[in-house]
């Protein structure tokens, strides 16, 4: 595991750190680590991001959290969350910047990742039907 660029707890409701799930990142992966008792670890490729959003509720801006969400192409992690964390907007121009630098690294095109993502309410056989080239 590289360096990590990033580390972060979960916050509350109120952005107090009083949670068991911890988000990070490194050049390459991202990791999160939730649980007591029973720890699960899951990490994803970052060439493997397809997308990243970032939504704050009105309480999420008075406390200045906010949640960024991942859309992926790994077959275990498809979507999932950076749920309320501080400085969201900056997390999220980082993690994005890691994204394109690790695709070009690995020489990925847009075509090659989106082709192994299945989408949830695609139809293949809309374009057959209506003769999409």
């Amino acid at each position: 595991m590289g360096e990590l660029l990033f580390k972060a707890k979960k916050r509350n409701w109120c952005g107090l750190p009083w949670t068991f799930t911890t988000y990070s990142f490194d050049d390459e992966r991202i990791f999160i680590e939730s649980g007591v008792f029973t720890k699960q670890e899951d990490e994803v490729r970052l060439y493997r991001v397809l997308d990243i959003s970032l939504t704050r509720s009105f309480g999420q801006r008075i406390f200045k959290m906010g949640t960024i969400k991942i859309d992926s192409s790994d077959k275990t992690m498809k979507c999932f969350e950076f749920k309320n964390i501080k400085n969201p907007k900056e997390v999220k121009e980082q993690l994005s910047q890691l994204v394109e630098e690790e695709r070009q690294r690995k020489r990925i095109t847009g075509r090659e990742y989106m082709n192994d993502h299945e989408h949830d309410g695609y139809d293949d056989d809309f374009e057959d039907e209506h003769h999409f080239q």
